[in-house]
């Protein structure tokens, strides 16, 4: 990229400019946070307000290069590979200090020991880093994810896993021991079978794990009208958060071959992606913070807990490169289907909401956030049922179903069992119970006869 645009697009996680040559103290910050980054230039000879001045051309430049070489060498441990070069801009020549991503994370200061002279890069600054964020660098090192590391305190014998051993059998999946050791839910540690962090992370066990919705009054924080605090297992939140989304977002109706179709404001595939892509990039070793969803008159929010792993930028993630934070969730994402390909997260969700005519969804860092935005079609809208002219004449119950509550109504017939729905849709039991609940509310059907002879019809 040339200069100008880079000076254009400002500091950030792999930019930084500097008025005049910096401290060793300071290059040795910016040299570390970038090496356990990834990677990053110091620009030297531009001002805080973007002006390019240049160094002073009295310098012996080839002294200067060697001096900056020695005080990264010497002061920063392991040796951080590096390339100082200048280049000339409008007559002026800037020196540039080229950092590389390395392999051999955590990087720190010499002088300060691993324990405090370890600094990582967040946003467009640098930040001395905690323990966890040590912890995280040196399973970098050692290629090993968050949620493939053994939690201790869980015992597989003891675990229940009748819920997700449900969920596997319904959608025809294996749930031999061979398979769970090779979707990494489990380990052996000699004879015995250990629990991985990323099953406890599956089945909700962490406190951590729980997902938060919430629809705002208006464009802001101030009131809102619902809100729901999601728990359980992985599956059972999906779909919990999918008819979260169908209960406050608008919906359209059209006919096709004589049969109703209803259609979310904002496409539900582009929702789920979001919601998925939070579930397996986030940093589950931030703990005290969950993912948090917010629907706004005017946008649907996604806040996801731990910014960007470090070698990787918002730039890269919108040309399609992709670094897995969690191989176990994402194994699971990809057994059943809910990942297509890797990296094609954010371009399937833009053109889903291209295609409904919508704002291309935005993705951004914040601190150690990452917020991802749709925007909505209609500013004012209230989460209801829009009138209109294509709707079924029919009770105000049905034109205000969600996409699931329709699927549901329109396979119940004369006589028609719970075990008869669940077998057509992949939804969990408990959330066919929750929509048969919700139609019988609205009139709509009616349940009858008790235990295993329990039916239900259209009224």
């Amino acid at each position: 990229m040339d200069i100008k645009n880079i000076i254009k697009n400002g500091e950030n996680k792999t930019t930084e400019f500097k008025e005049m040559i910096p401290n060793s103290k300071k290059i040795s910050q910016t040299a570390v946070a970038f090496a356990n980054g990834a990677g990053g230039k110091i620009y030297i000879g531009i001002t805080d307000d973007r002006q390019i001045i240049g160094i002073d051309e009295k310098l012996d430049i080839f002294k200067v290069i060697d001096d900056l070489n020695t005080i990264i060498y010497d002061s920063c441990y392991p040796n951080i590979n590096t390339n100082i070069y200048t280049e000339n801009k409008e007559d002026k020549t800037i020196l540039v200090i080229e950092i590389f991503p390395g392999n051999l994370k955590p990087y720190y200061i010499q002088s300060m020991g691993k324990e405090n002279g370890v600094y990582i890069r967040v946003g467009a600054s640098n930040r001395k880093a905690s323990y966890e964020n040590i912890l995280e660098l040196e399973r970098q090192r050692k290629n090993i994810t968050f949620d493939e590391e053994i939690d201790w305190e869980l015992e597989y014998k003891v675990l229940n896993l009748e819920k997700l051993k449900k969920i596997f059998k319904e959608n025809k999946k294996d749930f031999s021991k061979e398979k769970l050791l090779n979707l990494g839910l489990i380990k052996t540690e000699g004879k015995d079978l250990k629990v991985t962090k990323g099953l406890g992370i599956i089945l909700g066990i962490y406190e951590n794990t729980t997902i938060n919705c919430a629809r705002f009054k208006g464009n802001s924080m101030d009131i809102f009208l619902d809100k729901k605090e999601f728990t359980g297992n992985i599956f059972e939140k999906i779909e919990n958060i999918q008819l979260f989304f169908e209960n406050h977002l608008n919906l359209s109706s059209k006919f096709e071959k004589f049969q109703r179709k209803d259609i979310l404001e904002i496409p539900i595939l582009a929702l789920r992606e979001g919601v998925i892509n939070a579930i397996v990039h986030r940093d589950y070793s931030n703990q005290g913070r969950d993912i948090k969803i917010g629907i706004y008159d005017d946008i649907v929010e996604i806040i996801s807990p731990g910014g960007l792993p470090s070698t990787l930028t918002i730039d890269q993630i919108y040309s399609g490169r992709s670094e897995i934070r969690n191989r176990v969730l994402a194994r699971i994402f990809k057994e059943f289907n809910f990942i297509e390909k890797w990296g094609s997260e954010i371009n399937r969700m833009i053109n889903l909401c291209k295609n409904a005519n919508l704002k291309a969804p935005e993705i951004k860092e914040t601190g150690d956030s990452i917020i991802l935005t749709f925007y909505r079609a209609v500013p004012d809208s209230t989460g209801l049922v829009p009138d209109s002219a294509g709707l079924m004449p029919n009770s105000a119950g049905l034109n205000n179903l969600s996409e699931t509550e329709e699927k549901v109504f329109n396979l119940i017939l004369d006589k028609t069992t719970r075990k008869e729905i669940q077998d057509k849709l992949s939804l969990s039991e408990r959330a066919i119970r929750k929509v048969l609940s919700s139609l019988q509310e609205k009139e709509l059907i009616e349940k009858i006869g008790k235990g295993p002879a329990t039916y239900y019809k259209k009224k």
